[in-house]
């Protein structure tokens, strides 16, 4: 075991050395473990390939010893086309992979402590698994049950995401390991200067955490450490955090020199703990010989060399290929199942969003729906959850804290165990705290794993103003999540589309985000009846992408060319559908229904038959969705416009106010709508 810990840990050595003498070809930024390898390695090598890890970028240690070559890390190195992790999409030591020979590891993000959340969703998805018998859960061949591995420095618990990652494992209790590698230095940023107490110490707080110390530089210590965090683990099924001290030895990263801001005396201090002399000289004193290290470290030089010599002349990746896997393929590609039953009775949106769902946990033993008041106490703060726990069981539908980074940050942990999550933001106001994770972790996991780990998640947010729902509570954010590449946005206007939408986002492989008008919910605002409608079939949906005609205009009317059109969604609809009313078979009205992706080519073949066309939208119009369409619809329709494309929306102001008056003078409305297309239609 130790001679096998030290070839790993001289690789590793090796391998920074190579790379810093070879700057000008390593020319993407990069760290590597130096100083860090033992405690890395007693980690790797006691994982097994039913596990599950989460990295960060300063581990190649321990992939490594994770059964990692160090051609494959120096093809992500070199960022070439063969590299496994993410075909020269992302950084060193960035790795995901499905092998069966390794411990799964989905994708890693460099944002500093973003992972845990993710990790311990990994944890919270493994204890719903075995707690509901599901055959997709890894297990060892003798029935071992997994445990997963978070990695992170101990500059970033001061995240406050670790925090909210940390209150679920230890209020769950999951089967996780925190591991937490204390070098004392954030960037140029030291311990005294960024904390007031160390991981372990914090990790007091959280009521239980199992806890343990390590001396990070000593293998044998570090190896015995990691035995007893992972078996118990593995046997209780409870979190743990290990605090590892140790030495930095390399630079903080390629661009950032440890000369630049390390004085000499610490860097004598952290040298004189470097691990790889420790286990060295712990190896001639169990009687290894002198000459035979010295054989066995040239014979790893030489090899290290070699590797990196074919690592520079492997394929760079070919410029073609820069799109690829930015979504998995979709499930549902067509409209499918019967949308009005013959004896079908009409329910309001509310209820078709409930209905949905609970078709979905009944048909899906691997979904779960989780989020803030969605459980069987109240069953959502619109009801739109209501009865759901005590039909499926609290394991299944459950509420979680005010935490919105944890509920949308940990689907993707969740998806990666083959759990299906369903989870829900209270108020789109309330989103922007879970924004991190939806960035950093989420949209960019399929196209950085090349495909391997697309996170098929369903988030639902209520959104939209009527009533005097205030500033918090009334906020439209379609354009600032339209603004994330890598996720679909849906926005239903009636019930059947909501059953429709929601079965097919659920399926979807990809994450979707969908955004539930709280006005159309019970229809309560004036106008929106329309919202209410037969309940489609259980086993109706409706492919992601395409839009509706709500309202045609006449033909005789299009031929005298005297009509326009209205692209809108949601609330738009209805203030459209009102405002028509006054121009008989002279508006056209479509319902996009999914706002990424876009239904082009009904839009553009749409405003070509016109010539004349509103964008309308509930968001405050300056630099939001709806321009940008109109620009897009302006440059791809230019020819058959005989107007411009004209945008109405919500007032620029910072938020909704509350008293109603002030309300209803910023959002749009049929009269403001009325006005519009007068104008439009004089042109």
């Amino acid at each position: 075991m130790l001679l096998k810990a030290y070839r790993l840990m001289y690789q590793a050595a090796c391998m920074a050395a190579v790379y810093e003498e070879n700057r000008p070809v390593c020319k993407y930024v990069h760290s590597t473990s130096r100083g860090h390898e033992a405690i890395q390695i007693a980690a790797g090598m006691q994982l097994m390939p039913w596990d599950y890890a989460s990295p960060y970028y300063r581990d190649d240690s321990m992939l490594l010893a994770m059964g990692f070559t160090p051609y494959e890390l120096m093809l992500q190195l070199l960022a070439k086309a063969d590299d496994p992790a993410s075909a020269g999409r992302s950084y060193y030591c960035h790795p995901n992979s499905l092998d069966p020979d390794k411990p799964c590891i989905p994708h890693q993000s460099s944002a500093t402590g973003m992972q845990v959340i993710p990790a311990t969703g990994m944890a919270q998805g493994i204890k719903y698994l075995e707690q509901s018998g599901a055959a997709v859960l890894r297990k060892g061949p003798k029935g071992e049950a997994p445990v997963v591995l978070c990695s992170l420095g101990d500059g970033s618990v001061t995240e406050g995401e670790v925090s909210e990652a940390w209150q679920s494992a230890v209020l769950w209790e999951l089967p996780i390991i925190y591991l937490v590698q204390d070098n004392e230095w954030g960037i140029s940023v030291s311990a005294d200067e960024a904390r007031a107490m160390d991981a372990y110490e914090y990790a007091a707080g959280f009521k239980g955490m199992e806890r343990m110390r390590v001396d990070g530089s000593d293998f044998e210590e570090c190896l015995h450490a990691m035995n007893a965090a992972i078996s118990y683990v593995r046997q209780e099924r409870k979190p743990i955090l290990v605090h590892a001290c140790v030495p930095l030895l390399g630079h903080h990263t390629s661009g950032v020199r440890k000369e630049w801001y390390r004085p000499a005396d610490d860097l004598a201090l952290h040298g004189a703990k470097d691990p790889l002399p420790l286990l060295r000289m712990r190896l001639l004193e169990t009687g290894m010989s002198a000459d035979a290290l010295l054989s066995l470290e040239a014979d790893i030089r030489k090899n290290i060399d070699l590797d990196f010599d074919r690592a520079k002349e492997a394929p760079e990746p070919l410029a073609d290929t820069v799109n690829q896997h930015v979504f998995a393929p979709a499930t549902v590609t067509a409209e499918k199942g019967i949308r009005m039953p013959e004896a079908g009775t009409k329910v309001m949106m509310v209820d078709a969003a409930l209905h949905a769902v609970e078709e979905i946990l009944h048909d899906f033993r691997e979904a779960i729906f989780f989020g803030q008041d969605v459980g069987g106490r109240l069953g959502g703060v619109f009801r739109e959850a209501a009865t759901l726990a005590e039909k499926f069981g609290d394991n299944r539908v459950y509420n979680t804290a005010i935490q919105e980074a944890y509920i949308i940050g940990s689907t993707s942990g969740l998806s990666a165990v083959g759990v299906k999550p369903i989870v829900e933001i209270q108020f789109a106001d309330y989103l922007y705290p879970g924004f991190n994770q939806l960035v950093t972790e989420i949209s960019k996991s399929c196209y950085l794993s090349a495909g391997k780990f697309p996170v098929q998640t369903l988030v639902r947010i209520p959104i939209g103003a009527y009533g005097g729902g205030g500033p918090y509570h009334s906020g439209s954010v379609e354009s600032t999540l339209l603004s994330i590449k890598g996720i679909k946005v849906v926005y239903p206007s009636n019930a059947a589309d909501m059953k429709g939408l929601m079965k097919a986002a659920f399926l979807d492989p990809n994450p979707v985000v969908m955004l539930e008008h709280k006005g159309l919910y019970w229809s309560k605002v004036p106008g929106t009846q329309g919202a209410i409608t037969v309940e489609p079939a259980k086993d109706y949906v409706i492919p992601l992408g395409k839009g509706r005609v709500v309202q045609s205009a006449h033909p005789r009317d299009v031929k005298k060319g005297d009509t326009i059109c209205i692209i809108t969604y949601g609330m738009g609809v209805y203030w459209s559908l009102a405002a028509a009313a006054a121009f008989p078979g002279q508006v056209e009205i479509i319902d996009l229904r999914t706002l990424f992706p876009l239904d082009e080519e009904l839009v553009f073949n749409t405003v070509n038959k016109h010539g004349k066309c509103l964008v309308l939208t509930e968001e405050q119009l300056n630099n939001s969705f709806a321009q940008a369409f109109a620009g897009r619809i302006q440059r791809n329709c230019f020819k058959s416009l005989d107007a411009p494309v004209f945008t109405l929306g919500a007032l620029d102001l910072p938020a909704v106010p509350m008293n109603v008056i002030l309300e209803n003078a910023m959002l749009p409305n049929p009269e403001k709508v009325r006005a519009v297309i007068k104008e439009l239609l004089a042109y």
